[in-house]
């Protein structure tokens, strides 16, 4: 009786962990790759336990083949359960608690998964690294699997969710598409004919995806104001297209120091050829005065334009021109740019404008000089040109003139002493 005491006690201390588990007891079985409607960095992934025992998960490791992110789980999950996964904070889903919180994004372009057990073995995996097999990026509908007792790496398992954040913890969605021409019902439904779709069932379209337009650019910053920065520092941006667009979910993110993003609301349009200006009290923006760099964000994360500007001088706005970026005095939040004439630091002080016209003045004086001595040498007769003999002959004339003066003096001298 001592002897099978032992064993089973230790069944009885140990009933999660002395057997390896078996492929696709735990899958994966709904990814949020593209984040949330709130932001796309809100990202999470959804467990699921197939088996009717309650599994623990400590020295389980969930990780994307190139090593980011890499989760080491911890805790357990139930029989049928879910076990969901949150990226940074528990904040990702309000209202929905995290049995894990997590560091590391997935790559919006796919990734391979791999789930395996506390004894190194692969229990599932996903293989996207050539791209998402469900999912939209621009509505945030989540990746969701059809059969969590399917492959995982199969594209035919998984499905769009029917709507924006998924089914965190919950039953994913039931999805039949409306058939097209010779083509049979698809997703989870029962083979036997029906009259009526059942509640849960909802009948979808296709989704084409979203193409957002170009063309919107950041056109002007003032970044160091002649008043308080708080209040008075800008950003514009132009659309240069002949249509109006919609800005909704757009964003411009400030990329040095701090990162800072502010996301357009509902009502944000801009005007065809118009500009939309935000102050720094709507955007919350600091516009670094020593130096800063700006994107401008479409909803589906394409940076469209990008600014970076160096030390910025007082009372001047940073300009995009035909030629490039320049500082100018001239500010014009919500009209085409004015530009002063570049110099090598992109303005002209006005001291500084004051000193070129001077050596201008002086360049234009000696050019007039030079024409005058031109035009006098030009009157003179070729025959007098060589000068210089003349000269020589004249100081040596006038110098035994002198002597000869002196010897005459000298010999009046010595006849009055005679």
């Amino acid at each position: 009786m001592k002897i099978l005491s032992i064993p089973i006690l230790f069944l009885v201390l140990f009933p999660f962990s002395i057997f390896a588990a078996n492929p696709l007891e735990v899958v994966i079985n709904e990814v949020a790759w593209m984040g949330t409607t709130v932001s796309y960095n809100d990202e999470w992934i959804e467990l699921y336990n197939n088996t009717t025992s309650t599994i623990n998960l400590d020295g389980w490791v969930l990780k994307a083949i190139d090593g980011n992110p890499e989760i080491n789980l911890t805790g357990t999950i139930s029989t049928n359960s879910f076990f969901l996964l949150e990226r940074t904070d528990d904040n990702t889903i309000p209202g929905v608690p995290a049995d894990k919180i997590y560091k590391g994004a997935l790559d919006n372009n796919g990734e391979t998964l791999e789930l395996y057990d506390n004894y190194g073995n692969l229990i599932d995996s996903l293989s996207c690294s050539s791209g998402w097999f469900a999912g939209d990026n621009s509505t945030k509908q989540t990746m969701e699997r059809k059969n969590p007792q399917l492959s995982g790496s199969d594209s035919s398992n998984w499905q769009t969710s029917q709507n924006p954040g998924g089914t965190p913890k919950t039953q994913n969605s039931i999805i039949v598409q409306t058939p097209l021409e010779n083509d049979s019902l698809t997703g989870q439904v029962e083979s036997q004919p029906q009259t009526e779709p059942p509640e849960s069932v909802v009948e979808v379209k296709p989704q084409q995806p979203i193409i957002y337009p170009t063309g919107v650019v950041i056109n002007e910053v003032l970044p160091s104001p002649e008043g308080p920065d708080e209040e008075e520092e800008w950003i514009e941006i132009f659309n240069q297209n002949d249509f109006e667009i919609d800005l909704t979910g757009w964003q411009i993110q400030d990329i040095t120091g701090k990162t800072k993003t502010y996301t357009f609301s509902k009502e944000a349009k801009i005007a065809p050829q118009g500009f939309l200006v935000l102050p720094r009290p709507e955007s919350k923006i600091t516009l670094n005065n020593e130096g800063d760099s700006l994107n401008l964000i479409q909803p589906d994360e394409k940076i469209i334009d990008s600014v970076t500007y160096e030390k910025a001088p007082r009372g001047q706005s940073y300009n995009k021109s035909e030629t490039g970026w320049v500082w100018s005095n001239a500010l014009t939040p919500g009209s085409p740019n004015v530009t002063s004439p570049p110099t090598s630091s992109g303005f002209v002080e006005p001291a500084q404008k004051e000193k070129v016209e001077s050596v201008s003045q002086i360049e234009t004086k000696k050019k007039l000089a030079k024409e005058e001595l031109a035009a006098i040498s030009e009157q003179i007769p070729k025959e007098n040109l060589p000068i210089l003999p003349f000269l020589i002959a004249f100081s040596v004339s006038i110098f035994f003139g002198i002597l000869i003066l002196f010897f005459k003096k000298g010999v009046e001298k010595l006849r009055k002493i005679d």
